[in-house]
């Protein structure tokens, strides 16, 4: 069974930091691309970073890019998602997903107050 959770997520103050972590299970990590996703009150589910199996390659939203990075620890089944200098408008449920599976976590809440 595919397990994703999502942790590290809750309320900092704009320019505040937050690590979030993604812990998998039921299937075989280290060969598959990972995403974070997030979905803000009202808005729709967007892709805020991608990171391929090697962790070589990653992309971002552009809002995001230079502030947020995305990381994995292929031996500890878990993906990451460093963000700095954050926003009011980051505020949203924060997701992980396997890019290859149909399977979503429930996510952990980031609210940024200004």
């Amino acid at each position: 069974q595919v397990q994703l959770v999502e942790s590290g997520g809750g309320l900092v103050q704009a320019g505040g930091s937050l690590r979030l972590s993604c812990a998998t299970s039921g299937f075989t990590f280290a060969n598959n691309g990972m995403s974070w996703y997030r979905q803000a009150p009202g808005k729709e589910r967007e892709l805020v970073a991608r990171i391929t199996a090697s962790g070589i390659s990653t992309n971002y939203l552009d809002s995001v890019k230079g502030r947020f990075t995305i990381s994995r620890d292929n031996a500890k089944n878990t993906m990451y998602l460093q963000m700095n200098s954050l926003k009011p408008e980051d505020t949203a449920v924060y997701f992980c997903k396997v890019w290859s599976l149909n399977y979503w976590g429930k996510g952990t809440l980031v609210t940024v107050s200004s």
